[in-house]
């Protein structure tokens, strides 16, 4: 019934152009996000703490901007196969900065592409696959198997190839060894076993694999994201930070560096439109051990974190701060 359901939606949605698709799809959301109130209320949590600075009207239009955000991507991904073509693409994607990225993309060694919750994190692969280059992305099947095999049939209909998250480890290598791009939306919540490292100055945790991928095999990573410029499919492709081999390995901790720098690749992707993110999803839901203790920060974390060149003085000390507190409030709160 999910299925149908979602079939019916996608039809009525391809027989409209983008522009008529995404705005019913907006009014639809407006609905939503007055209905479901808990996920709306974990997304104004989320927005409060990564912009403490911003008043209550400015985060609930943030909020009420996200819910319709993904609203019209669940129609967009389904528009765009038969809109977004190698004939067609032109019109409606608008290139940013991407020549170190196409240069690395361009040539004969293994990438990884990583990208967040921000934007339109599926259009990215697939604009890239469909101008000819051969990406493979990462990603976790969907509960209900009719509805994962339909969308995955949408994701490959131009190229882009998907391997499905679990078990995956022997073909992301058969990738990597004959060069390709391996792709990653590399923002969800890890568990209490990922490394912490700091977003929107609070530590989240986030998966090692890809530091370590990147660390070991000198894997150089292109961190961006495709951003609604307009409705009716209208983006820009959008290249955060490039990072390369070279830059990481005078570092003590050097896998921690990758993960914590591309996680700042993301936050700069969220800050630039802070109301095309997924605020509703947990992402620091898991909290360090340490925290979960009710002990101080560890050194050798305020020695990694201090080690992170574009932190300054000022938010080093605003980040140990706040998780420092977050300790003291969990005391406060603890029954005796």
């Amino acid at each position: 019934m999910q299925y149908v359901a979602a079939r019916t939606v996608a039809g009525l949605a391809a027989t409209a152009n983008p522009v008529d698709a995404t705005a019913l799809a907006s009014r639809a959301a407006r609905a939503w996000y007055g209905w479901d109130r808990r996920h709306a209320d974990r997304a104004r949590e989320h927005v409060r703490l990564a912009f403490p600075e911003a008043t209550p009207e400015w985060v609930e239009v943030r909020v009420a901007e996200s819910f319709a955000h993904l609203a019209q991507l669940a129609v967009e991904a389904c528009v765009a196969p038969r809109f977004l073509t190698p004939d067609t693409w032109q019109s409606y994607m608008r290139l940013g900065r991407m020549g170190e990225a196409l240069e690395l993309l361009n040539g004969e060694d293994p990438v990884l592409l990583v990208t967040g919750h921000a934007g339109n994190w599926e259009l990215l692969g697939f604009v890239l696959a469909l101008v000819g280059y051969r990406i493979d992305a990462l990603a976790r099947p969907l509960d209900n198997p009719w509805i994962d095999r339909w969308l995955r049939g949408i994701r490959e209909r131009r190229g882009l190839r998907v391997l499905e998250k679990f078990d995956a480890t022997g073909e992301m290598m058969r990738v990597l060894d004959r060069g390709g791009t391996l792709g990653f939306v590399a923002d969800q919540d890890a568990g209490p076993k990922g490394l912490f490292v700091p977003y929107f100055g609070r530590l989240a945790s986030t998966y090692k694999s890809i530091g370590l991928l990147a660390v070991n095999r000198r894997i150089p990573i292109v961190c961006g994201g495709a951003q609604r410029l307009a409705s009716g499919l209208r983006y820009e492709l959008h290249v955060a930070d490039v990072i390369r081999p070279e830059e990481w390995e005078s570092y003590r901790d050097p896998v921690y560096y990758v993960t914590a720098r591309y996680m700042r690749a993301i936050e700069t992707l969220v800050r630039r439109r802070p109301g095309q993110y997924l605020w509703m999803h947990r992402r620091w839901k898991s909290r360090p051990r340490f925290e979960r203790r009710g002990t101080p920060v560890p050194a050798s974390l305020q020695s990694k974190i201090e080690g992170l060149p574009w932190i300054g003085s000022e938010e080093r000390a605003r980040l140990i701060g706040s998780e420092r507190r977050a300790v003291a409030a969990d005391h406060a709160t603890a029954p005796a």
